[in-house]
């Protein structure tokens, strides 16, 4: 009886300490919600060529339920179930199928910024490369998205070829022309929208200004140097804070 006591008063205070741990965890996690960031468990994860797909179970958010879960995509990571994952912003996509996966998901959140650790600061190197496949140099929506870097590339002047400093600087002439471009290939998403996205840079630059972000039905890689034809959208809102001031749209690659 003496042995049973003890048993039941060992238990009592592992639950007491298991209760208190996760009060601490959710009081943490509703902190960090003030500041836009969340906390979730990964319950799933789905590994793709390109990206990771994350069945997350929210922690600390008063408005999500402990049933529900998340369906998240990432860029490429390592991760199993159990893992505590901090992200913030994002860009919802309802009913989106993977063309890869061969699924359908009925929502779909495309993570820019997740972290293992719930610091976002410039020192804190995000999971994946925390590119968001429709950002863009100096503009792009949610905040946390990391800037494109400029690269060390140029290209030479040919005819017929508009720049990207030339896109900029006569943005206002361009809307709704279609025009050739050419450039090295910085980024590649595929499958986001039903089309690829991509961000080339020609070497030139306009008021900081050196990226330009391009849908597509071509699949490539980083590093590839090609010609796009393609329309040109200027001052374009695609909802979520996602703006573009310059967007090539369904471009073709061109000989």
């Amino acid at each position: 009886m003496k042995r049973y006591s003890i048993y039941i008063k060992f238990i009592s205070i592992a639950l007491v300490a298991l209760v208190a741990c996760n009060n601490s965890k959710n009081e943490k996690a509703a902190q960090l919600l003030k500041k836009g960031i969340h906390t979730a468990v990964v319950e799933e994860a789905v590994q793709t060529s390109q990206y990771t797909y994350l069945r997350l179970t929210e922690v600390g958010n008063p408005a999500a339920k402990t049933a529900d879960t998340l369906w998240v995509a990432a860029t490429m990571m390592e991760t199993k179930k159990g893992d505590t994952l901090y992200y913030k912003g994002g860009f919802p996509m309802a009913n989106f199928k993977s063309k890869e996966l061969n699924r359908s998901f009925k929502s779909v959140l495309f993570l820019d910024s997740l972290s293992s650790k719930p610091d976002f600061g410039l020192k804190e190197k995000l999971i994946g490369n925390g590119h968001n496949p429709m950002s863009s140099a100096g503009m792009g929506g949610a905040s946390g998205i990391p800037k494109i870097e400029k690269i060390e590339v140029k290209i030479p002047a040919t005819a017929g070829i508009t720049t990207i400093a030339d896109l900029y600087a006569k943005k206002a002439a361009m809307a709704g022309k279609t025009v050739k471009v050419k450039g090295q290939v910085t980024k590649f998403s595929a499958d986001i929208m039903n089309t690829n996205w991509l961000h080339i840079q020609d070497g030139t630059d306009k008021d900081g200004k050196f990226d330009l972000t391009i849908t597509t039905g071509e699949t490539l890689k980083v590093g590839d140097v090609v010609c796009f034809e393609g329309k040109i959208s200027v001052d374009k809102n695609i909802g979520q804070g996602y703006f573009y001031e310059v967007l090539m749209e369904d471009a073709k690659i061109i000989k």
